[in-house]
């Protein structure tokens, strides 16, 4: 639950009703949203009616509201999450079928991890990701990922926070969460056995970006069978090096020999190359 909207900005109040609506919780009615987000009942009515009036909440049966198209749409144009899941996603398809458990990719939001995309087979083992939710950043291996490799300071602020393990193999004190880390480091991957459920063992490799700057963490969800993690571990850190590859061809100067074809497109878009010739073209159109 939100706290208290006293003296929060119109803005935050926005922000609180539409963060009400969660992955368990995708339908709410205007009582159950003015209790999720703490914002007093009259106040939600009207920014509920100017939510729906912009798209970005829904009228659904049974005076109920759900997240509108319309957010799907403006979160479509965020390079770093969307884009990054676009220009990602024929390599994750093409490491599913060698590995044919789950993949997934996320990126970091504070001290959470997002997951912006998952691929699974009907017959894999337990994963508790789901694609739009958060994951406290210490109790998976992407989160290890970007707690190794990313910004100095971030381990302090997770200790501050509080672990909190999901399960007994999960990682309890500061100096667990501080030896992990530096494991990670000198792999070059992260590995967990259990630490979302028993049957589960997760890996995660960085995603980079330009300056070698990590800006995702490609993962895969395996039985915990206590076989040797190498070659799920080698598919990842190839494929993660061809999604960074294509990532830096989709920012390099139009006209690079390198570069992608579509422009300003290819920060959001990942298809065929006439197909991006094609879009370049009719974008400049538009212009």
């Amino acid at each position: 639950m939100a706290k208290s909207s006293a003296g929060a900005s119109a803005l935050s109040r926005v922000l609180a009703v539409l963060d009400a609506f969660t992955t368990d919780a995708p339908f709410l009615t205007l009582t159950q949203i003015h209790r999720r987000s703490d914002i007093p009942l009259s106040s939600v009515h009207r920014i509920v009616a100017e939510l729906v009036e912009h798209g970005l909440l829904e009228p659904v049966a049974g005076r109920t509201y759900r997240l509108g198209n319309r957010l799907w749409e403006i979160g479509s144009k965020t390079p770093g999450a969307l884009g990054l899941r676009e220009i990602a996603e024929p390599y994750l398809r093409r490491l599913h079928d060698l590995i044919g458990q789950h993949v997934q990719l996320a990126v970091r939001i504070d001290t959470d991890v997002l997951m912006i995309e998952r691929l699974s087979a009907p017959d894999a083992v337990i994963n508790g990701s789901i694609v739009g939710d958060r994951i406290p950043i210490q109790h998976s291996t992407s989160g290890m990922v970007f707690l190794a490799f990313g910004e100095p300071g971030l381990v302090d602020a997770v200790i501050e926070r509080g672990i909190h393990p999901v399960t007994a193999a999960g990682l309890r004190t500061a100096e667990a969460l501080r030896a992990e880390v530096e494991a990670t480091r000198r792999r070059g991957y992260a590995i967990a056995d259990g630490w979302i459920h028993p049957a589960s063992r997760g890996l995660a490799v960085p995603v980079r970006g330009s300056e070698e700057v990590v800006v995702g963490a490609l993962g895969a969800v395996i039985p915990n069978d206590a076989s040797s993690p190498r070659r799920v571990a080698t598919l990842l850190r190839e494929t993660a090096h061809r999604i960074s590859d294509a990532l830096l061809r989709a920012y390099l100067p139009a006209g690079h020999p390198r570069a992608l074809p579509g422009g300003s497109l290819r920060a959001l878009v990942a298809s065929s190359a006439e197909s991006m010739r094609y879009l370049e073209r009719r974008a400049r159109g538009r212009g």
